[in-house]
């Protein structure tokens, strides 16, 4: 690895020890961008120490009080990465397991995945380690509202426009959104995405990171005079990433025949294919269902209980919950399985080892979730624009640009790769994409 680049990422090691998440999506990162840093004047400008942290970082309490009268505290965070190529973007996070270190690398991968998009988005990421699971309704609320009061000064349509991730779907935007107009006085409907259609939202926003990751997949299998008519995929998670994939590969001729949960994976030989197994998808994640064993239930699939679902036998995994999912003995397991694509669309779902096991086997195409996983941010992009014109694009025109703009990232991928030496290396080559655009941005607007 160039000098410069193992000076930061010892630096990195030293000063984050206790941060791993953070510390394993930019140490990787600094490996697959190596080849680019040749030119002294990243050195000369520190660029990598300024682009592997924070410009800054919120942290902040959210009292709020449950249904019996009792309150309670949890602690909200915001990082807001990078803005040299538009406003802070990206989503907010409410899980119990949500820290400092999972903030930093929810805004880092962000940042650079936003930057691929070609979009003039920057990145950003937040949460609060509030479990939403087997709370009511008015207590989400009053959760939401007390986390959107804190948070309101450092966002806006042309500062920070954050989104929902695992635990804020439109319930959640909605109550955050009505709380922000509320302390502001105006209706700056840019301020948030993921809204509801009622006032402001996108048509297929809640499909994107699934149809995205379809469209990207597709150019991958094209590339290899392949289809995915007929295919098989794994899918992990139930919510939805895992339906939009669901719903796109059926449309496209392939079956997605398992999902998993926290308490194991259903395997459908079938396939997730009929409306009615789509609109069940729904209906659990609705219900707040954290247990994927009720679809086995209902449309009589195999249940394997505290199992993953990469050891069953097919063409593509597609990994669509959260980070580090997926291990060496996954990865082990994939490769004995004679997969042929591994395409991501949640941040990080592998380890380190796993990934580099992965991408550099000769048996099996990958494909990174800054690439592959960036429809859900291509729309909220595209909801932010629909905002600014006081206009909404149809389904068929919003899915269209999407189609359009995975296409360019997938361009931009294998070209960057190409220009390095690195054959067909997708990840390697949407890492140096985002790197170029975002360090020509910093360097255009100085120290």
């Amino acid at each position: 690895m160039n000098e410069y680049a193992v000076r930061v990422a010892a630096q990195l090691r030293q000063r984050y020890a206790h941060e791993p998440e953070y510390l394993q999506s930019v140490l990787t990162w600094l490996e697959m961008i190596d080849p680019t840093l040749d030119d002294p004047k990243y050195e000369k400008l520190d660029l990598l120490t300024r682009m592997v942290e924070p410009d800054r970082m919120f942290t902040f309490l959210v009292p709020w009080v449950d249904d019996q009268g009792i309150a309670h505290t949890n602690h909200g965070y915001r990082v807001q990465f990078k803005s040299a190529i538009g406003p802070y973007k990206g989503g907010l996070r409410f899980h119990p397991d949500v820290t400092p270190s999972v903030v930093k690398f929810l805004g880092f991968e962000q940042t650079y995945k936003n930057a691929l998009t070609g979009l003039p988005i920057g990145g950003a990421a937040g949460g609060a380690d509030f479990d939403p699971r087997g709370k009511s309704q008015r207590e989400i609320m009053r959760f939401c509202q007390a986390f959107m009061t804190a948070l309101y000064r450092y966002i806006g349509a042309d500062t920070d426009v954050p989104a929902g991730d695992i635990g804020v779907g439109s319930r959640e935007i909605g109550y955050l959104y009505g709380q922000y107009k509320r302390l502001m006085g105006k209706a700056e409907s840019s301020a948030l995405t993921g809204k509801g259609l009622t006032y402001g939202g996108s048509k297929i926003r809640e499909e994107a990171a699934g149809f995205g990751t379809v469209y990207f997949l597709a150019r991958m299998l094209e590339h290899q005079s392949d289809s995915l008519q007929g295919k098989t995929i794994a899918v992990s998670g139930f919510g939805n990433m895992a339906w939009g994939v669901c719903r796109k590969a059926s449309e496209l001729g392939a079956r997605v025949v398992t999902l998993s949960g926290p308490d194991g994976y259903v395997y459908d030989p079938d396939g997730v294919t009929t409306q009615e197994k789509l609109d069940f998808l729904l209906a659990m994640r609705a219900g707040g269902q954290d247990r994927v064993s009720a679809y086995a239930d209902r449309f009589g699939a195999q249940f394997f209980p505290g199992r993953r679902p990469w050891e069953v036998p097919v063409d593509i995994v597609i990994p669509c919950a959260t980070q580090n999912e997926l291990d060496v003995e996954d990865a082990v397991r994939i490769l004995a399985n004679d997969v042929r694509y591994y395409v991501e669309v949640s941040n990080m779902p592998a380890t380190s080892e796993a990934l580099k096991l992965l991408r550099l086997s000769p048996k099996i195409l990958t494909a990174g979730a800054k690439a592959s996983g960036s429809g859900g941010v291509v729309v909220s992009a595209l909801e932010m624009a629909q905002n600014s014109i006081r206009y909404n694009w149809t389904p068929a025109q919003v899915d269209e640009k999407l189609r359009d703009i995975m296409g360019s990232i997938y361009d931009a991928s294998v070209a960057a790769a190409e220009e390095y030496g690195l054959g067909y290396d997708l990840i390697a080559g949407n890492d140096i994409a985002a790197f170029k655009r975002m360090s020509e941005a910093m360097i255009a607007q100085g120290l």
